[in-house]
């Protein structure tokens, strides 16, 4: 079966009712990203960024994926589909998504601050005394500004077996993640699938210009149609 890698952002949980990152403001739901996401935040006040993601978590687990997280779920009847998300959620997975490599980490688990190798499921809330078995502070299990991104380099190895690329709720702004579109094979169509595209189409990159609900289901039907 052909390689299909997609890339996702913001855009496709946001049709779920997850906000995205930021407004156009710069604030993230009325917080100034670095103090509830950066490590000097976190030095600074460790309660006020536990209690951002608790509030995050929480609205994750009242939410359900879309129609565009299912029909990239379908897509795999006929085609090897890897999602490489920039989204912590997990509604790729909840839909059914078989392969998902999230770069910046995942709001429902939690790693040590001692060792953050040390990585376990967590649906709750993080509280300030939650330790890992090394008695150190629990912190959220997600990718902060100013800090690296350890996934990078899976996603990149995927992103150069790619038959088939579908970009579909993320400007591909934001670095490193933007940089995986150079990864991919120049001769493998690209699909952007965006309301408002900030860039034009031309060679192998076809715009839709569409939102996800109604963009990704059009493309499946007819990719499995052409599979």
């Amino acid at each position: 079966m052909k390689n299909v890698v997609v890339l996702t952002g913001a855009g496709i949980s946001a049709e779920s009712g997850i906000k995205t990152f930021r407004d156009a403001d710069g604030l993230w739901e009325g917080y100034d990203v670095m103090e509830v996401a950066s490590p000097v935040g976190w030095e600074n006040n460790m309660e006020l960024v536990l209690d951002f993601y608790n509030q995050r978590r929480r609205q994750l687990l009242e939410v359900e994926p879309n129609e565009a997280h299912y029909a990239l779920v379908k897509l795999q009847e006929r085609y090897n589909v890897k999602i490489i998300t920039q989204n912590i959620d997990d509604l790729h997975e909840r839909a059914g998504s078989d392969n998902v490599t999230h770069l910046h980490g995942e709001l429902l688990k939690a790693r040590s601050t001692f060792d953050e190798s040390l990585v376990m499921d967590w649906k709750k809330d993080i509280n300030i005394g939650d330790f890992c078995e090394y008695n150190h502070q629990l912190r959220p299990h997600v990718v902060w500004f100013g800090e690296a991104v350890p996934m990078f380099q899976k996603a990149a190895e995927i992103a150069e077996n790619a038959g088939i690329v579908i970009v579909v709720g993320t400007s591909m702004q934001v670095y490193p993640a933007a940089s995986l579109i150079d990864f991919t094979p120049k001769e493998s169509p690209i699909y952007f699938i965006d309301p408002n595209p900030n860039i034009s189409a031309g060679g192998n990159l076809e715009i839709i210009s569409k939102k996800a609900v109604e963009g990704v289901p059009e493309l499946v039907t007819r990719l499995l149609n052409e599979a």
